[in-house]
């Protein structure tokens, strides 16, 4: 009878502790999608200087 309850201790504490806790469930962080709406430009602004830049510098290079 003692090896029985000796077992029977065993076997209680070991499960007491396996459920120790409890389930919890796992927490997702979604991180928000951020989208460039900006329109893609060329910078048209240095376009027309540098075609005139070479403009001057051909009529140079030609006399």
């Amino acid at each position: 009878m003692t090896k029985l309850s000796a077992v029977a201790v065993a076997l209680g504490l070991s499960a007491s502790t396996a459920f120790a806790g409890g389930y919890v469930a796992p927490v997702v962080d979604v991180e928000p999608v951020v989208v460039d709406t900006r329109p893609a430009s060329t910078n048209a602004g240095l376009v027309i200087p540098a075609l005139l830049l070479l403009g001057v510098i051909a009529a140079v290079a030609s006399d």
